[in-house]
């Protein structure tokens, strides 16, 4: 991380001014003067995916977003992703003080400082920008009914329950309004039946008088009405009075039983209408049940989703760097494992397509003479590489019996390797020792090939890249390479010198002795990275040729050589992971290494002259 906050290298003042205009939720949000924004960026580590692990990136904080670009010289191509903070969670990590997770929704960064200083002034710079931007007013909160739509829909049952309640409150009221309507009715219909009977009594007696004058002026026409208006037809007839008011037409419609019938039907109407409403009452109880016990279980799922949520979040996403290799990591020691086993078995079956598919072309390089290798060399090194060859030969050479407490942990054939557990702070470091003989080759084509970095990658499956990082002399160079990543374990990087000498015998009766040693040293031009783990090597081939003697006067081949190989390895692998699995790993791979390495030489040196 850059050690000053700002691009041009000022440090931050409490006086600048933060705003949020960049996003949605904040467009009201004052821009401050002169409409500037105040930029907070520098360098983190961004975790990237299980192959290239964490990565340097120039990470930038404006206008309530905080963006990532790849390096601070391509910010005019335009940033490679962003994330609004508005709605952000920050997460200082549990157990890395360097590193800070911010996640949105289902998109989390895995960010990672230099160290806990810079990481805590980041968390405070975005949660100060967050502030001053407005982020969480009042005034927010009433822009958006997004805010709210939570306590909308937690509060929708008890709205929907109100309405309902109100409805029923209307019916009763229209079933009041019915019941005046229906004494109005009532009265209305008394008003007419006491009309139509008082009809009744006056057409009765207009007949009983129409009688009487009938009686009375029977042989007199035209007759004249009670009133003195002459009533006749068109052939001078008399006609019968008052037919209009005949009893068949006043009693043909029977007033009373209407009456008593509509009366009927709208005590009916009405009961109906009070029965329907008691239904949906007791409806209405049921269902409030109903919406009691589910606004209940609601709340219940609610509440373990948050739990769940902020667990979730702590741990933060499944294939983040939280589960890679560590004391803390979120993956156990059996789907570690079984994680491990998977990623090498796919290594294993790419190396064997490759292998059969493509044939190496290799054209190698000359090999120095014995001479070169038996002096070695004057460089500031070198007294480290005379004790570490010595060591090599007093300790390395030695039986596996007696106090060393040596385990056989594979035999096959002429091949057999060693190891001792050992463990320091939890980190295996067990020693490994194999011995080996192979037909057809000498010691010092074995160690030519096993220090040649030219024929590396023609055997050494397991190497992502190196280089050289310096000649030191023509016996010993430094190496700095990284091995090929296998999930959940980190990737690694390792920087060490590799020398390769001749050691003559005493007397003529024992061979001479070839021997590579490569062990970790550092140096300015490789220093460790933020992306991988750097592990500490010791580890030195140890080669002797044998030669049994041709019959008769033939000349030496292939046929009358064995070298007999003693490889061993101290390796610390610098990061923790599960002690089964890294013994499971190296009980599987070395044998492997072993096989594969002495077969590549043995295919390498067949046919061509013998170089003792």
């Amino acid at each position: 991380m850059n050690s000053s906050p700002l691009p041009n290298g000022k440090p931050a003042s409490d006086n600048q001014s933060w705003n949020s205009s960049g996003s949605e939720e904040d467009l009201d949000t004052d821009p401050g003067p002169h409409g500037a924004t105040a930029e907070f960026g520098g360098v983190l580590s961004k975790w990237t995916n299980y192959i290239h692990g964490w990565q340097d990136r120039w990470v930038v904080l404006k206008n309530n977003t905080l963006s990532y670009y790849k390096s601070q010289d391509e910010r005019e191509y335009g940033c490679r992703g962003s994330l609004c903070l508005s709605k952000a969670v920050i997460t200082p990590h549990e157990f890395d003080e360097c590193r800070l997770d911010i996640s949105v929704n289902d998109s989390v960064w895995y960010l990672r400082a230099l160290d806990p200083e810079h990481r805590n002034q980041w968390i405070d710079s975005i949660e100060q920008h967050r502030a001053e931007s407005g982020y969480g007013s009042e005034s927010s909160l009433r822009r958006h009914g997004s805010m709210l739509s939570l306590t909308s829909a937690t509060s929708g049952y008890s709205a929907t329950s109100t309405s309902s309640f109100k409805k029923g409150h209307s019916l009763r009221e229209k079933l009041a309004e019915m019941e005046t309507f229906r004494d109005i009715l009532c009265r209305q219909v008394d008003t007419l039946q006491k009309y139509f009977d008082a009809c009744a009594d006056a057409v009765s007696k207009d007949e009983l008088q129409r009688d009487k004058i009938v009686e009375d002026d029977e042989d007199d026409f035209p007759t004249t009405r009670s009133d003195g208006e002459f009533l006749h037809n068109h052939n001078g007839s008399r006609e019968k009075l008052f037919q209009s008011l005949s009893t068949k037409g006043i009693n043909g419609i029977d007033f009373k039983g209407e009456a008593i019938t509509f009366k009927a039907t709208t005590a009916g109407i009405l009961a109906t209408l009070s029965h329907c409403i008691d239904l949906m009452m007791k409806r209405e109880d049921s269902w409030q049940r109903r919406l009691d016990k589910e606004t209940e279980k609601r709340r219940r799922i609610e509440e373990a989703y948050k739990t769940a949520l902020s667990e979730l979040k702590k741990k933060s996403h499944f294939g983040g760097p939280d589960y890679e290799e560590g004391p803390n990591s979120l993956i156990n020691e059996d789907e570690f494992f079984d994680a491990v086993e998977a990623a090498l078995d796919r290594q294993d079956k790419i190396e064997e397509q490759t292998h059969t598919e493509k044939s190496r072309v290799h054209r190698p390089s000359p090999m120095p003479s014995a001479d070169v290798y038996s002096t070695m060399g004057t460089h500031r090194f070198a007294e480290k590489v005379e004790e570490m060859v010595q060591s090599h030969m007093t300790y390395s050479l030695q039986d596996v019996g007696g106090d060393a407490n040596w385990q056989l942990v594979v035999e096959e054939g002429e091949m057999k390797v060693y190891r001792r557990e050992v463990e320091e702070n939890g980190i295996v470091l067990d020693p490994l020792k194999a011995t080996h003989a192979v037909k057809g080759v000498t010691g010092h084509e074995v160690c030519h090939y096993f220090w040649d970095t030219n024929v590396r990658n023609d055997w050494e499956t397991t190497v992502e890249n190196f280089n050289i990082v310096e000649t030191l002399s023509d016996n010993a160079i430094i190496v700095y390479q990284t091995h090929k990543r296998v999930w959940p374990a980190s990737q690694r990087d390792v920087l060490y010198l590799s020398a390769i000498r001749k050691i003559l015998a005493n007397n003529e009766n024992d061979p001479d002795t070839w021997i590579v040693c490569n062990f970790s040293v550092d140096h300015d031009n490789a220093q460790p990275s933020s992306r991988c783990v750097r592990a500490k090597i010791n580890i030195a081939m140890i080669c002797q040729t044998l030669v049994s003697p041709p019959e008769g006067d033939r000349a030496i081949s292939r046929d009358n050589i064995l070298c007999k190989i003693t490889y061993v390895a101290n390796v610390n692998p610098g990061g923790w992971a599960p002690a089964s699995v890294l013994r499971a790993v190296a009980k599987r791979e070395y044998p492997k290494f072993l096989k594969r390495f002495t077969s590549y030489v043995q295919e390498k040196t067949a046919g061509k002259p013998i170089l003792f």
